[in-house]
């Protein structure tokens, strides 16, 4: 039998967290049910064609637990394969006990792939280790949160004051107060020491730490509204030893990314990996070209060519594909150099075991005119560009004049995205609110399309107050021809050299200050 519901802990936030066989099972389903709080990009896991169901709170309709139960054996028994994606894990302080006991009555299979408790990731991320030698024998969870209309939790405080351990509690805001109050007046000692840790494992994590006292009163002054996990016991004083996650260098950063979405995932991983929060605004989208039929020509008489001359991972793709697709294959490459510019478009072509003749210094046209030139006499030389449909035509013009026979074929299109879908963050009134610390630019076309979908005026001007990243000189220009001033760029023009960058720029306002 094919259906089945997979009950998938999430994790407490971070994406990263969700386990190779929770993924395994989100990318096998035909629908996926999910909380309001579990990441959204791990729902790009999922298939295209999966129907995908948001049952939390922050749903337009939410819906009660006994119909999120129905409507799982509902879809299990049309034959489908079900995630049911949770945050946190399903068995902690969850309903999934709940849903797996109503499958099993109902009798619809289903497999629990444990996530990583809120309790045990958020207190991770903080720095504060949960058992500790000499930090007591006990590690206590206490139910705060899973029912929503419940502000007290029913547990018998006078022995719990009374471990010598760790007491972890995930609570929203009306149990906070009472359970730090209960500790105190039973027993707990008042210089012990607390944490409280918002937003765990994300981007915008904060924690708050002191003695118990200090926290209570911290609590009752605040009008956080957050739900947090507590943390009670002698380790979490260790935090500040032990604290990684918010002290990397771009922690509490919000960095905009407008690459392609499917090209991003690099600069995605690089910012998040140095503590920013990455927010994917794709500015351009990589289409098919109108017409296929001059760069199949070229691929039909490919051995002709002396050089063929890849400016972007985008032409190698398309150049590759439709070389497959034709009658001829990889062989036909034989006798003809090859030349990559930039590491990125180079390591595009290393799958195809290809060897790569030539890749420039610089990652601009005027150095690939440059490179080739020392390698020979240029004159008489066949050289072909699969290229975009936008762009500078600096190489073909430059070869021409050297006295090489050039032809181009349209190998892909760049256009504007659309910004306005369900779900994209809303750019102009974040960049108004000063919500976002830098915009990153990796190619011309993503300014030129930024601008065009903010305004002219309003992008220079939310622009002038802001952080700008761009790859290189040719995007740097671009960007000035709009009135936007770049304020960091990499000596190198590729994507870890961007992120350092940026990681140099705050460090050197850091020490300045």
């Amino acid at each position: 039998m094919r259906s089945i519901v997979y009950l998938i802990g999430a994790g407490p936030g971070d994406p990263g967290l969700i386990t190779a066989r929770g993924l395994q099972c989100l990318a096998a389903a035909d629908v996926v049910l999910y909380d309001h709080l579990v990441h959204p990009r791990l729902l790009r896991n999922a298939r295209a064609d999966a129907e995908k169901i948001n049952v939390g709170v922050a749903a337009p309709q939410p819906l009660e637990q006994e119909a999120i139960c129905y409507l799982l054996v509902e879809k299990a028994r049309e034959g489908k394969i079900v995630a049911r994606l949770k945050w946190g894990d399903p068995f902690i302080f969850d309903r999934g006990g709940s849903e797996a006991l109503f499958l099993h009555e109902q009798g619809v299979r289903f497999e629990v792939v444990p996530g990583i408790p809120v309790g045990i990731g958020a207190t991770s991320y903080a720095g504060v280790p949960l058992t500790y030698p000499g930090a007591g024998d006990t590690l206590t969870f206490v139910r705060g949160h899973e029912d929503e209309g419940k502000t007290r939790a029913a547990v018998d405080w006078t022995s719990l004051a009374r471990l010598d351990g760790t007491i972890v509690c995930y609570a929203g805001p009306d149990q906070l107060p009472h359970m730090l109050g209960a500790l105190l007046s039973h027993g707990r000692p008042p210089n012990d020491s607390a944490a409280l840790v918002y937003n765990g494992t994300l981007p915008t994590q904060e924690t708050l730490v002191g003695s118990l006292e200090e926290v209570a009163h911290a609590v009752r002054q605040s009008s956080d509204r957050r739900p947090a996990v507590l943390v009670v016991g002698r380790v979490a004083a260790l935090r500040e030893h032990l604290r990684w996650f918010d002290a990397r260098p771009l922690f509490g950063r919000r960095i905009l990314v407008t690459r392609p979405r499917d090209q991003a995932a690099e600069l995605v991983e690089l910012v998040e990996a140095m503590g920013a929060e990455a927010i994917e605004a794709p500015m351009i989208r990589i289409v098919p070209p109108d017409d296929y039929g001059p760069l199949d020509e070229a691929c039909a008489h490919v051995d002709r060519f002396d050089w063929i001359i890849f400016s972007s991972a985008n032409a190698v793709d398309a150049f590759m594909q439709r070389l497959q697709a034709s009658p001829l294959d990889l062989r036909a490459l034989k006798g003809v150099r090859l030349c990559a510019v930039g590491p990125a478009t180079a390591e595009r072509l290393s799958p195809y075991g290809l060897k790569i003749d030539l890749v420039p210094s610089e990652y601009r046209g005027e150095a690939v005119l440059q490179a080739i030139s020392q390698v020979g006499d240029v004159r008489g030389l066949k050289v072909f560009l699969p290229r975009g449909n936008i762009g500078r035509e600096v190489i073909a013009d430059g070869l021409r004049k050297l006295g090489a026979e050039v032809s181009e074929a349209i190998a892909y299109r760049t256009i504007v995205a659309d910004t306005e879908r369900e779900g994209e963050p809303d750019i102009y009134r974040m960049l108004l609110e000063r919500r976002i610390d830098v915009v990153t630019f990796t190619s011309a076309s993503a300014v030129r399309n930024f601008v065009k979908i903010l305004g002219a005026e309003p992008a220079a001007d939310l622009l002038r107050t802001t952080v700008v990243a761009s790859i290189g000189p040719v995007t740097a220009e671009a960007a000035a021809q709009l009135n936007i001033h770049t304020t960091v760029m990499p000596s190198s023009y590729t994507i870890p050299a961007l992120v350092d960058a940026i990681v140099e720029y705050f460090e050197k306002q850091k020490k300045e200050k």
